[in-house]
């Protein structure tokens, strides 16, 4: 695939946004896997174990892919990406419908997870370089446009998927011809993404209402350099911290309110504790866009120093009083799950304001890596204190203090992080093309 036009003169900046999440909002249906676990587990007599499999192979590929193809994403351009991860998403659906129909469960594994996964991770980052270039006033409401809607794929895919199975049954033909409904429809919904992706001028234009100067070049950094900063680790440990915080939350999200209130007059039904899941996944997607279009304001500094401080005052309110009253409870996870949404949203800008748009979706590639190690440490954080405190005989609220603490912890120790972040040091710096022939003219002969 050829790199994507540049833009003519009449068009609108405003397109760009609707083309990244014509791809996020496809991508975003890995987190409706676990409606295909219940079905999959009767039909090809798995486990809870094995029918998690795939979406966890996802979540690892979709690190691995965003880290190690970033360069690619870089060099290719944004269309030649959205194209990669249209292929691979949506043929991993089609093997895994395969899969269904030969009840070769391995196929399933493949497809969605090995295959899958990689088309989550470049998708994933395929548009953010070229939603900064567009948007170099407002680099955070454009990115958490995007990443927006990865969040809220699953409040697409979730009540889609359902129905698909109810209307096409959950045995292994069922299950397939929903797999093959999901791989098409994708297919056709991200093709508008690759069509419509376009790369602004050399400097900007915009059309008529669009009033963006042309921006000046700034930093420019390589992702090979970028790497090599105590900033990008500073950012990776800040990440790693507060995603870890929010799936701490988010992963035992219903089973932690029903024993918060166990033994209180006014136990929490399954129900309620399904709607709790519901308010959380709304608290995420609003998080990534209003909290990043925050930070366009108030600066990249200042809003992660919300997002770790103030979290952590939030997870220290619930450990001291979150069993008193159910309200409390909820506000405060929702304020923690909005801020889990932002961070991932704000993380592009604040690459951006550090290293510069030379090669920032490479760079955020190589930073994901913290989502995929959050992704390891907070359920086994929780899940393993839960399960040791369970077993000593204890239940209610006790069985989080010591995770709660923990958390706290993190937190205290990624708002350290961000307070060393300091501007890149010049030596890292990729000189302006523009520069080079003045500073071969001082050079001595």
């Amino acid at each position: 695939m050829s790199s994507p036009p540049v833009a003519s003169a009449g068009w609108s900046r405003w397109l760009v946004p609707p083309a990244a999440l014509s791809v996020h909002l496809s991508i975003g249906q890995a987190y409706a896997w676990s409606v295909f676990k219940p079905p999959l587990e009767s039909a090809l007599h798995l486990d809870g174990t094995q029918s998690a499999l795939p979406f966890q192979l996802a979540i690892v590929m979709l690190g691995l892919s965003a880290a190690f193809g970033g360069t690619l994403v870089e060099r290719n351009g944004p269309r030649w990406a959205m194209t990669v991860a249209l292929v691979c998403f949506s043929s991993g659906f089609l093997i895994s419908a395969l899969g269904a129909r030969t009840e070769q469960y391995w196929l399933i594994v493949l497809g969605y997870g090995f295959v899958g996964g990689i088309g989550l991770g470049i998708g994933y980052i395929s548009p953010v370089s070229t939603l900064m270039k567009w948007f170099p006033d407002r680099p955070g409401m454009a990115t958490g446009i995007a990443i927006m809607g990865f969040g809220g794929g699953a409040l697409i895919a979730s009540p889609w998927s359902a129905q698909m199975l109810e209307s096409f049954g959950t045995g292994p033909n069922g299950i397939a011809l929903a797999f093959l409904v999901h791989g098409l429809s994708y297919a056709v919904f991200m093709t508008l993404g690759v069509l419509l992706i376009r790369v602004p001028r050399a400097p900007e234009r915009t059309t008529a209402g669009d009033a963006v100067a042309a921006a000046p070049t700034g930093v420019r950094v390589s992702a090979r350099s970028a790497v090599r900063t105590p900033q990008f680790w500073c950012l990776w440990v800040v990440l790693c911290t507060n995603v870890t915080a929010g799936i701490g939350i988010l992963e035992k999200a219903a089973p932690m309110i029903t024993d918060f209130f166990a033994d209180s007059s006014t136990p929490v039904s399954v129900s309620a504790a399904a709607g709790f899941v519901a308010l959380l996944s709304a608290a995420n997607m609003a998080g990534r866009i209003g909290w990043s279009s925050t930070s366009d304001l108030i600066g990249r500094k200042n809003i992660y120093r919300v997002y770790l401080g103030v979290g952590a005052l939030m997870y220290l309110l619930i450990a001291l009083f979150g069993d008193t009253a159910k309200p409390l409870f909820v506000l405060c996870a929702l304020v923690i799950l909005s801020f889990y949404g932002g961070g991932f949203a704000t993380i592009p800008a604040y690459l951006k304001d550090l290293f510069g748009t030379y090669e920032v979706g490479a760079i955020h590639g190589r930073l994901l890596t913290a989502w995929s190690t959050a992704g390891v440490l907070g359920p086994l954080i929780v899940n393993w204190i839960a399960d040791r405190q369970e077993e000593a005989g204890k239940d209610g609220p006790a069985l989080y203090g010591l995770s709660f603490a923990i958390m706290i912890g993190l937190l205290v120790v990624g708002f350290a992080a961000n307070e060393l972040v300091r501007p890149v040091h010049a030596r890292h710096h990729v000189p302006d093309p523009k520069e080079a022939p003045d500073v071969q003219r001082e050079q001595p002969a």
